[in-house]
């Protein structure tokens, strides 16, 4: 008697796919809203400010593709982008381009936070180490430091 191979889990069904979908939305505006303030920062009037932007969007599309990845790979299919996101009126000015950054980080750390909470393993690990760098990069954005960042 042979037996079937049971399904993977869906994420309605494994508290970690679920966890890892969210994270993974939130990852994909993160993206699209750096890709934005990108766009509105100059390498040569404010070079350290593009500089952190650049790494923080490199830094949030391979954090999107790693989770990406960790879903195709317990048999979960990924959830989507949007076709676009909301962004803030005001991205006129070097000091709102760093407040919304900060922001994001904030948002990045508190939903790191959620798949902690939700995870074990090396996923947890993983989602430690992630939370950790958007915790560092909010207050490298200006975000004020926390001791327990994403709470």
């Amino acid at each position: 008697m042979t037996s079937t191979p049971s399904p993977a889990p869906s994420s309605a069904e494994d508290p970690t796919a679920t966890a890892l979908q969210t994270t993974l939305a939130a990852e994909h505006a993160a993206v699209f809203v750096y890709g934005a303030l990108g766009g509105q920062t100059s390498q040569s009037r404010t070079p350290e400010l593009y500089a952190a932007v650049t790494a923080a969007y490199a830094a949030h599309r391979a954090r999107r593709d790693d989770l990406t990845a960790r879903l195709r790979a317990g048999g979960v299919t990924p959830v989507a982008a949007e076709p676009g996101y909301r962004l803030p009126d005001d991205l006129g000015t070097p000091e709102a381009i760093t407040a919304r950054a900060g922001e994001l980080e904030e948002a990045a750390a508190s939903t790191y936070a959620y798949l902690v909470a939700s995870s074990t393993g090396d996923t947890r690990a993983w989602a430690i180490d992630a939370l950790l760098d958007a915790a560092v990069r909010a207050v490298g954005f200006g975000a004020r430091p926390d001791r327990l960042p994403g709470l």
